[in-house]
Order: C-alpha cells, then sequence, then structure tokens
C-alpha cells in the first residue's frame, strides 16, 4: 500500500512539473511577451529592409485555374507601413498599381478615373493575397506568442502564434517557425477566421539582397485544393531614400 502511495505521489509531482515546464515556455508572462516580441521584428527584418527599398517580384502559379504565365511586380516600400506595387507583367496587367498607406489599400487602374478600395485577404494572383505583397509587417499586425521550441532538420527554431490585432489585416492568426540561431523564418502556416488552415509558406533560398541575407523563394501552397501553389521570387533589391509624397493617392499617374 505504501508503495502504491509512493508511486502515486510521484506521478502526481511529475505531472505538475510537467505542466510547470510548458506553462513556462507557452507563456503569458511580461519577459515570454518580450521575447516573442523581439523574435518576430528580427525576423521582420530578415525578410525585408525597415527603411526605403525597391524590389522586383516574380510570381508564378500552378494546379486549379492558375494562368502559366508569370506575374511580374515593382514594389516600393518604405517603413513597413507605406507601399506601392506596380504590376509590369503580363501586357495586360500593365500598369495597375496597389498603394498601401498602413493598412488601407487601393488598386488604381489606367481606365478608371478614381482608386478603388480594396481589403488587404482579398486575393492578388495564385495562392497570394493583396497583403503578402503589400504589407508584409507581421510585427505590426500581430500580437505574438512564443508556443515552443523544435528542431528541424538539425536546426532549432522558435514556434510562435500571432494573433491579429483586429479584422482588418490578411490573416486571422498565423503560425511560424523562426530560426533560433540567425532569426530567419523558415515556414508559417495562414489561419482564417474559423480558424481554418488556409494555407502554408515556406521560405527558401537565402541569398544577399539589399545588404544582407534574405529569403529569396516563397513557396505557397493552398491548404485546401491539393496540388495549387504560387512561387514569388524576390531580386535586384535597392536600397533607396523615398519621400513621403510618392505614397499618395495623387501621386498614383506620376509614376513611370
Amino acid at each position: 500500500m505504501r508503495v502504491l502511495v509512493i508511486s502515486f505521489v510521484a506521478a502526481v509531482i511529475g505531472a505538475c512539473l510537467l505542466c510547470g515546464r510548458v506553462s513556462a515556455q507557452a507563456g503569458g508572462s511580461p519577459d515570454n511577451d518580450e521575447l516573442a516580441r523581439s523574435i518576430l521584428e528580427k525576423a521582420d527584418q530578415v525578410r525585408f529592409p525597415s527603411h526605403g527599398f525597391e524590389v522586383l517580384v516574380t510570381i508564378t502559379s500552378t494546379g486549379g485555374n492558375a494562368s502559366p504565365e508569370p506575374r511580374k511586380y515593382r514594389i516600393l516600400s518604405k517603413g513597413n507601413e507605406n507601399t506601392i506595387i506596380t504590376a509590369t507583367e503580363p501586357a495586360s496587367e500593365r500598369g495597375q498599381i496597389l498603394l498601401m498607406k498602413g493598412r488601407d489599400l487601393w488598386v488604381f487602374l489606367p481606365a478608371v478615373s478614381q482608386p478603388v478600395r480594396l481589403g488587404l485577404a482579398q486575393r492578388l494572383t495564385g495562392q497570394v493575397a493583396n497583403g503578402d505583397l503589400a504589407r508584409a509587417n507581421f510585427a505590426g499586425d500581430y500580437q505574438p506568442r512564443l508556443l515552443r521550441t523544435e528542431e528541424i532538420d538539425g536546426e532549432s527554431v522558435y514556434v510562435l502564434e500571432l494573433n491579429a490585432i483586429d479584422r482588418s489585416v490578411t490573416y486571422h492568426r498565423v503560425l511560424y517557425w523562426v530560426r533560433q540561431s540567425n532569426f530567419w523564418p523558415q515556414k508559417a502556416e495562414f489561419y482564417s477566421l474559423s480558424d481554418r488552415l488556409l494555407k502554408t509558406c515556406m521560405y527558401e533560398d537565402f541569398r544577399t539582397l539589399g545588404g544582407r541575407p534574405r529569403p529569396t523563394r516563397l513557396v505557397m501552397q493552398d491548404a485546401l485544393r491539393s496540388g495549387e501553389e504560387s512561387v514569388l521570387e524576390y531580386s535586384d533589391m535597392r536600397l533607396r531614400d523615398l519621400a513621403d509624397k510618392i505614397f499618395t493617392k495623387d501621386y498614383l499617374k506620376r509614376l513611370e
């Protein structure tokens, strides 16, 4: 009987210690919140410069009704809050411009006199939403929480849960894998308001862009329809001193 009691007590103590470790790792404490925020901000800085820059993006989509013709865009961005996306190919879309100010987004069409308001979550092409190109500011759009750490292919990674600060952002929730050694993003899962997995993104082919290694190839796969994916390839990044006046609706017509 005494052996059974000791065994029961030991089991309870072990369970309590395990719960304590999980709770300490998952967080909710100020220290954990600060760590999660720091990880997210550093990963954002890896993905894109925090100051003005220009970059070219080619998007190739496959599966479903996707057009085999690549789509190409020129992006001007400043401070994660201001972005202009100009379609350069195919010829049928050339001259279309997306303007983001904060989380407000408009599209300018050559045949329409006034810009049209859009949502960040609306589809741009293939598996790519407007917000995937226009607003890459995870730290500004989500409240991060450190869930755990994992080992993937011998690499230690943080696993963050990102919850949207409001409904205007591109995704309701994101699970985000970030390497511990250098804060390189590795993978993301994007969820809808009903908490359904919409798509996954793999961050690949890290090369020097804008003065530091960045992921130059993003593979976005539809989680609902097998075989449908879009590949985003970034190139020719240049750091630029961009004036605030560029990022206004009145200035759109003056862009080349």
